[in-house]
């Protein structure tokens, strides 16, 4: 069991299906956001903060190993990547009457992604994982 989990997360062989995994789930995170009475539904199972630290912090790891390059890089691309995905989120919710954006919302995903590839690249650089 263990043994698949490192082939499907840790291994270059599925990164690229990690990275667009990533894609699909914002996506998916974006569309189900949208739909009316969805985020008060989900706010009943745990708090904005949460939800978005925990989706986020997903999103990170597929996005740092789906990505190639130094741990640096995967780190950087990492943040970067839910920065925009962050901001994208918040400027939709933004054009719907029943949600809004906010900039603490994106302020909360950007801390999960710097903490998540922080950890990732300290993991990348001293386990030395095979990429």
């Amino acid at each position: 069991m263990l043994k698949l989990l490192h082939l499907l997360l840790l291994t270059p062989v599925y990164a690229r299906l990690r990275y667009w995994g990533a894609m699909a789930l914002f996506a998916l995170i974006v569309i189900i956001g949208s739909i009316p009475g969805a985020r008060a539904d989900a706010g009943e199972v745990a708090s904005g903060v949460v939800l978005h630290s925990c989706a986020y912090a997903v999103l990170t790891f597929l996005v740092f190993t789906g990505s190639s390059g130094t741990p640096a890089q995967r780190a950087t691309k990492a943040v970067l990547t839910i920065a925009a995905m962050g901001i994208c989120d918040e400027v939709v919710q933004s054009f719907l009457p029943y949600r809004h954006g906010a900039i603490g919302d994106w302020l909360v995903d950007c801390t999960a992604a710097i903490v998540t590839s922080t950890l990732l690249w300290a993991l990348w650089t001293n386990r030395k994982v095979s990429t």
